[in-house]
């Protein structure tokens, strides 16, 4: 059903004193409902004690001669940003020097900030640009530190809060974008222009080197650092599947870099890069190619396929040593890793890196490319704590970190099932849990996302392992369509008009639980944040008798509407554009928000959403919630005040966020258990 008016669009003041009132009273019911018992408060304790256990892996990146971590724990609530040496990390308990204690700088300031990265600056890296986001939206307020002297630079770089894109060209130079004032930003509110901003002088004067239009997603420009191959780039990104590459001369000029603009390329040293999303000189979208950079230029389209997928097989990522390329790939999900060497006049070597055990995860957490062969590599499974390779390519290799185990896994196994969903299409799904055969159903949980070319990989979760699998539950994740598990066309599958595939991907996961004898559309709860939001969103309106309960974490669902609030416009791409007569028939459709009835019987639904959420604006889920009221149905809210996107801004948030998510599931798929 259409809404011509909508009633609840009042919903939509992120701030305003009626909805913000609204709000707490949805909160205090969810309070009472969920947070009421010494159980939910045992629950969130267990959760909040793997949150902040000393003992995590503090995961690393390199830059020069320190090794650098962000960490957040019982006494940093907040985080620390700190830096320690190989040497120091190869112990069992290195020695940290902090550099930034996001909770004094909070305090002091009386500002909710938050860590949201930095950029160092090569290749000396004594100075950084640091960001800060303001109780954990994506704008952030941009500052200059001295990591020499541990404080902000006076008088150094530094910008208001924006959604900033910023990065080093040298000592005394930046590229920026950001809210310089109306026109500066496109409809999605990121950077239209990019300019090159030198210390010292004002930004409104700095010289702007790229202007993209309203329309645009963004604009950007970064500064290549490798010696002997430092160039300037900028990108426009058009919408958020296609972009335009340039190289950016030292006369200010720009040469489009001609690739395909549904392609991902960039300039590594002597090479173009371009990973393909669609077929392009006879080689099939999924593919990597290398070039040369300078004979492309000069017309030659002649590249190396260093990856060319099939059926089965898809590229999962790819990372830079000084001599060597890491490639990732995904067979079924499943990942493996090897190594590619560049022969001059000869092609490329390629040998395995490690041996990945089967239903389980590898990925490259940090190289160091324009200096050594340097690698960490971590390793995990559903039911394998991760494991932190440091290792160098050609040379030795050595576990540095080991995760321990986080909940008791006896009795629990990993399997790989598929779907047939309604179109043929075989969709695979991991399930994790006990065996069924001897007990009969039990209750499960079934995780999806299905969009923007995501792939759901196996991964240690210790949290769902605490919540839900040391309790009796399965945990299911859905490979469906609109995600990257088997490359482009994967994803190209579920697009636009196409949306609904994902849905009935998801659907088909959900029946073939039931008919393998794990659970029963009584005892199988739906959960999925953000784009899965969305797919919770159509659990409910389409399919809503396979489902005893679902949560919806910070989603999308008012689909006539998304592109006006917030981000929105930088995904119109992915959905289509509701104010185009075609793409509003099929969003219409696809919208939970105006498929919602009186006369359905829906599973009870918890939408779980932040006000301070700058990308998924927060009046899907409450707009949601006051219709569901309206029309009688089953539905809480839960809206913390901070944690942007992600949803909360520290672990005592995330703690009481999985415990309220992980308790509504409990309550409702456990009646019937024997």
């Amino acid at each position: 059903m259409v809404i011509d008016n909508d009633p609840y669009q009042w919903l939509e003041d992120i701030e305003g004193e009626a909805a913000l009132a609204w709000v707490a009273e949805r909160n205090a019911e969810t309070e009472a409902a969920l947070a009421a018992d010494g159980a939910f408060t045992s629950l969130k304790e267990y959760i909040r004690e793997v949150l902040d256990a000393p003992d995590r892996i503090p995961y690393v990146s390199r830059h020069g001669a320190f090794l650098y971590n962000f960490w957040r724990d019982a006494e940093h609530v907040r985080g620390v940003w700190r830096r320690t040496t190989t040497e120091e990390y190869r112990t069992d308990a290195p020695a940290w020097e902090v550099l930034l204690d996001i909770d004094a700088l909070a305090e002091t300031e009386g500002v909710k900030w938050m860590w949201a990265g930095a950029r160092l600056r090569r290749p000396d890296c004594g100075r950084a640009l640091v960001s800060l986001s303001r109780d954990g939206g994506d704008a952030v307020e941009v500052r200059e530190f001295d990591l020499a002297t541990r404080t902000f630079v006076e008088d150094g770089f530094r910008v208001a809060e924006a959604k900033t894109r910023i990065g080093w060209i040298d000592a005394d130079t930046v590229f920026i974008g950001t809210d310089t004032g109306p026109g500066s930003l496109t409809d999605s509110g990121y950077p239209r222009t990019v300019r090159r901003w030198r210390r010292g002088t004002p930004l409104d004067e700095a010289e702007t080197v790229f202007e993209g239009e309203t329309a645009d997603v963004a604009a950007g420009a970064w500064h290549d650092t490798a010696p002997g191959f430092e160039r300037d780039f900028v990108v426009r990104s058009t919408d958020f599947h296609h972009s335009e590459l340039y190289l950016l001369t030292a006369g200010s000029s720009l040469v489009r870099i001609d690739v395909p603009d549904d392609a991902d390329a960039y300039a590594h040293r002597e090479h173009l890069i371009v990973t393909l999303k669609s077929d392009w000189l006879g080689h099939r979208a999924g593919s990597l190619l290398a070039f040369g950079f300078d004979a492309f230029l000069a017309g030659d389209r002649t590249p190396q396929a260093l990856f060319t997928p099939d059926a089965r097989t898809a590229l999962a990522g790819h990372s830079w040593t000084r001599h060597h390329l890491i490639l990732e790939t995904m067979h079924d999900v499943s990942t493996r890793i090897e190594v590619l060497t560049p022969v001059p006049d000869d092609g490329w070597t390629r040998v395995p890196l490690a041996d990945v055990p089967e239903l389980s995860a590898v990925s490259v957490v940090d190289t160091d490319p324009d200096v050594s062969d340097e690698y960490f590599l971590d390793v995990s499974g559903f039911l394998q704590p991760s494991t932190l390779h440091h290792g160098t390519v050609g040379g030795g290799t050595e576990i540095v970190k080991q995760a321990p185990a986080r909940f008791d896994t006896a009795g629990l196994s990993v399997e790989q099932h598929f779907a047939v969903s309604g179109d043929g299409t075989r969709v695979p799904y991991f399930v994790i849990g006990p065996d069924r055969t001897a007990t009969g159903p039990g209750p499960a949980l079934l995780y999806g996302y299905g969009g923007f070319e995501v792939s759901l990989t196996p991964s240690y979760g210790a949290v769902t392992g605490r919540a839900w699998l040391e309790r009796g539950g399965t945990y299911v994740i859905a490979n469906i369509r609109g995600g990257g598990e088997y490359g482009p066309a994967w994803h190209r599958a579920a697009l636009g008009a196409d949306r609904a595939r994902a849905f009935e991907d998801f659907a088909a996961v959900a029946a073939d639980l039931v008919a393998r004898g794990v659970t029963t559309e009584a005892m199988l709860g739906a959960t999925g944040g953000s784009n899965g939001g969305l797919l919770m969103g159509a659990m409910v309106t389409r399919y809503p008798g396979l489902f005893g309960a679902i949560v919806a974490q910070v989603p999308l669902l008012d689909m006539l509407r998304f592109h006006e609030l917030l981000a929105g416009a930088s995904w119109i791409a992915e959905y289509g554009n509701p104010d185009d007569r075609t793409d509003r028939e099929h969003l219409s459709d696809l919208s939970p928000y105006h498929r919602l009835d009186a006369d359905r019987a829906y599973p009870p639904l918890l939408l779980t959403t932040s006000t301070r959420d700058d990308r998924v604006h927060p009046g899907h889920a409450r707009k949601t919630a006051a219709r569901l009221r309206e029309l009688g149905h089953r539905v809480l809210l839960h809206e913390n005040t901070g944690g942007g996107h992600a949803g909360a801004g520290d672990n005592e948030q995330a703690a009481h966020n999985n415990a309220l998510v992980h308790t509504f599931l409990w309550q409702h798929l456990t009646r019937d258990t024997p």
